[in-house]
Formats: structure tokens, sequence, C-alpha cells
């Protein structure tokens, strides 16, 4: 379960509320783990109850005030033993690379246009990651937290990289002449 995990991680980095945090899911965690504002929301109720964060003192009133999170000791220990602990990687599942599959026992008319779908959201993405690594690291960026990032971000860009050179020999294959993969 890595989702209290990503949001250690988001807190530890900075303090925030519910709301934030859910932002910052969608700008930068959320292209490697994603989460609903619900999900986040529960966690941190869980976190909470667990002894791994608690909310900040506020000077505003409690009613309509964002509550904001910080990572107590129990948290960053939590996190630390995470991340020391061995993983294995997990297994693709991918409902495109399923539906080719499919289409190979019963025909897809159409398959094509839905790689080069794919192929295009690919690419943007790629771009979005060369637009963040060209803007979030330049060379002298270069402390221990700055490198784990761009590695991070580097992990983004090789696939992205690895897809689009998937999908343009997938569809190099289904534009050639003979038994293709998705006709009937």
């Amino acid at each position: 379960m890595s989702l209290p995990h990503a949001i250690l991680t988001a807190l530890l980095e900075k303090p925030s509320s519910g709301l934030e945090l859910t932002r910052r899911f969608d700008r930068s965690i959320g292209y490697f783990w994603s989460a609903t504002h619900q999900q986040i929301y529960r966690e941190l109720g869980k976190l909470e109850q667990a002894g791994q964060i608690r909310a900040l003192p506020s000077e505003q009133p409690a009613r309509g005030r964002k509550k904001e999170y910080e990572v107590l000791p129990a948290g960053r220990e939590a996190l630390r033993a995470w991340v020391a602990r061995p993983e294995d990687p997990k297994q693709v599942r991918d409902p495109l690379l399923l539906r080719m599959r499919a289409a190979a026992v019963v025909g897809a008319p159409g398959l094509d246009a839905e790689l080069r779908r794919h192929l295009e959201l690919h690419r943007r993405q790629l771009a979005e990651y060369l637009e963040i690594e060209e803007r979030d690291f330049p060379p002298e960026r270069n402390s221990e937290e700055d490198r784990l990032r761009h590695l991070v971000l580097r992990g983004g860009i090789d696939l992205e990289n690895f897809w689009i050179g998937w999908l343009t020999r997938a569809l190099d294959q289904e534009e050639r002449p003979g038994p293709q993969v998705g006709r009937s």
C-alpha cells in the first residue's frame, strides 16, 4: 500500500492541507502515483489516527479552516522503513495490451486509430516531462534530493520513450500487408 507513503513523502516536503495535497498530486506525484481527493482525505485520517501525522495548530476558528498536516517522528520512521524494504516489481497491467490480445482473436476495426491516439498521448506526456526537466533541473541543481527527484522524472521520460517506440512499431506492423493484429 503506497498511498500513505506518497502522502508522508509529500508532507515531509511541505506541510499541506488535504486540498493542497490533492493539487500537488495532480501536478507532480500524480505523474507516477495517482489518488482522488477522497482517497487522500481518507488516508490523512488513518495516518492521523496512527499517530504518524498531526494537524498543525491554527489561528483561525476550527469551522471553515483548512487543516494543515505535518509528519510526526512515527510517520518519518514508517516512511524510512518502507523505503528500506525490498519490493519486487509490479506486473504491467495495461488495458491497451489486453485489448490488443483480444483483438488478435476477435478482430478490431479501428485498433490502429486507438494506437495512434495513445501514441499522441505519450508524445504529449514526453513533451511535458522534458519541459519540467528543463525548467526544474538545470545542471547547477545537483543536491542529493534534486538528483533523486530528477531520476524519478528520468524514469517517466524513459517510459514515455519506450511507449512511443513500441506504439510506433505496432503501427508499422498494422500498416504492413498480410496477416495483421486486429484484422479479421
